[in-house]
Order: C-alpha cells, then sequence, then structure tokens
C-alpha cells in the first residue's frame, strides 16, 4: 500500500503541470504515454517470438502520428496527413506477406492495426479534449478517478452479487452501480460549476460515459487474463502499468468523441 501511495503522488507531481500547461508539453506526454501502451501490447505475445523489430518501428510511427494528427488531418510533424498514416497501416498488413508466419502472421497484423486504431483515437481524442477546454478535459477525468474508486470501495461495503466473475472476480454488480451514480454526481456537479449550466442530456451522457468507462476496465481486464498475466507491467510501482490505470479512460475517451456535440 505504500509503494501504490508514493507512486500516485509521483504520478500526480508530474501529470499535473502537464495537463495545466497544455499545448505542446500535453502532446508530448500524451504522445510518450501512447507509445509505452503500445509496448504494453506488443509485449503481450508472451507464448511466440516478439514482434520483429521493423515492424515495432513502423507500428510506433503510426500510432505517434495518428495520436497527434489534429481533427482537421494535419499533424504537428511536418504537416504529415491521414494519407501517411493509411500507407504506414498499410504496411503493417502487407509485411506479414514477408515474414514467417510462426514471425509474423497476419492475424498479427490485423491485431496491432487493431490496437494503434484503439490506441491512437483514443490518446488523439484526450488531446482533442484538453484543446477544447481545461475543464472539459477535467470532467472526463473525474468521471474516471471516481467511478473506480467508489466501485471498488461500495463492491467492498456492499457488494454481494459477482458482475463478471470470469472477467474480473473482484468486481460486484452493487459496487458497479454505486461507482457509476457517485462518479456521475461529482463529475456533474462540477461541470455545473467549472464547464456550463446542467441539463438532463449532460446527466444522461454523463452516466453513460462512467458506463463506457467500465466497460473498458472489463475489456482490458479481459485481455490480461486471455494473456495470463496479472497487470501490463510494472511500470508503476503498485499500480501496475500504463494500461492498468488508463484502460476506464481511453473508453471515456471514445465515448467523448461520440457525445461531444452534447457537452
Amino acid at each position: 500500500m505504500k509503494k501504490r501511495i508514493l507512486s500516485a503522488i509521483v504520478m500526480l507531481i508530474i501529470v499535473i503541470p502537464v495537463i495545466w500547461l497544455g499545448d505542446e508539453v500535453f502532446r508530448i506526454g500524451v504522445g510518450i504515454i501512447s507509445l509505452l501502451a503500445l509496448k504494453e501490447i506488443l509485449d503481450l505475445k508472451k507464448s511466440h517470438k516478439p514482434y520483429p523489430y521493423f515492424v515495432q518501428f513502423i507500428a510506433m510511427v503510426s500510432l505517434l502520428l495518428l495520436v497527434l494528427t489534429e481533427y482537421d488531418g494535419y499533424s504537428i510533424l511536418y504537416g504529415i496527413t491521414y494519407r501517411g498514416i493509411a500507407i504506414l497501416l498499410l504496411s503493417l498488413l502487407g509485411l506479414s506477406v514477408f515474414y514467417d508466419e510462426k514471425k509474423y502472421s497476419s492475424q498479427d497484423a490485423f491485431f496491432l492495426v487493431g490496437s494503434i486504431l484503439l490506441l491512437g483515437t483514443a490518446f488523439n481524442a484526450m488531446i482533442l479534449a484538453r484543446m477544447f477546454d481545461l475543464y472539459l478535459f477535467l470532467y472526463l477525468i473525474l468521471i474516471f478517478i471516481f467511478t473506480d474508486t467508489f466501485a471498488m470501495f461500495m463492491g467492498m461495503l456492499f457488494g454481494r452479487h459477482k458482475l463478471i466473475p470470469k472477467v474480473s472476480p473482484k468486481k460486484t454488480v452493487e459496487g458497479s452501480v454505486l461507482g457509476s451514480l457517485i462518479g456521475t454526481v461529482v463529475a456533474v456537479v462540477f461541470y455545473h460549476f467549472f464547464v456550463a449550466p446542467i441539463s438532463i442530456s449532460i446527466i444522461i451522457v454523463t452516466l453513460l460515459l462512467s458506463i463506457i468507462g467500465q466497460i473498458g476496465d472489463l475489456i482490458f481486464s479481459k485481455l490480461k487474463r486471455e494473456n495470463n498475466i496479472k497487470d501490463y507491467s510494472n511500470l508503476i510501482p503498485g499500480h501496475g502499468g500504463i494500461l492498468d490505470r488508463l484502460d476506464s479512460t481511453i473508453a471515456i475517451m471514445l465515448g467523448f468523441l461520440i457525445f461531444y456535440t452534447l457537452l
């Protein structure tokens, strides 16, 4: 527990200034985090040989370009457009033809491309949310923090019925429901005072984002179980890896892209 608390303090010391400064500092920070997240995905192949280094390089370049590409299609990296990203993604698929399937199969290629599109879109949405408004970004983060935290505590206090035991044995229906309710209330109150007056649609969207966040948590938990690992990495002592901490946030950011016109 002491290690977990110390790690959390260190993370806050690093993350808070990056979020506050925004602009290029935030873009670079998100870009680095996205690469670390992809590395954790690449390391999931415990029962096979690692991805070829050239494939890993193209995957990381593709992800970084997708993450840093602005909503109008142009990247801060020398005006590279979605055309360049498409070329790199197609290269990842095409390379599977030239490698032995034990080293890099077509299934590996499609899994890798899917991972890049998922992470790239989610982390790009994170940058867009921060570009729109600092407080809107904090509102989205609060949904994740309070839903995740109180789902755990409420589950420990009142949990009686397992949610999906095969995926996450410790999660309960009671914890999930109470976590979403508390997360929604806290985030909505913050939204009202710092973003804009609330409405029924804001309350509904916030609740949906909270639920989406929990689904994201379950998706990444299932991926861990399928790969027989407890954590994605040991990058953050006591917390695991980037994907262990940002699983819900990744899903919420995708949800933000769906509902942003309502916010």
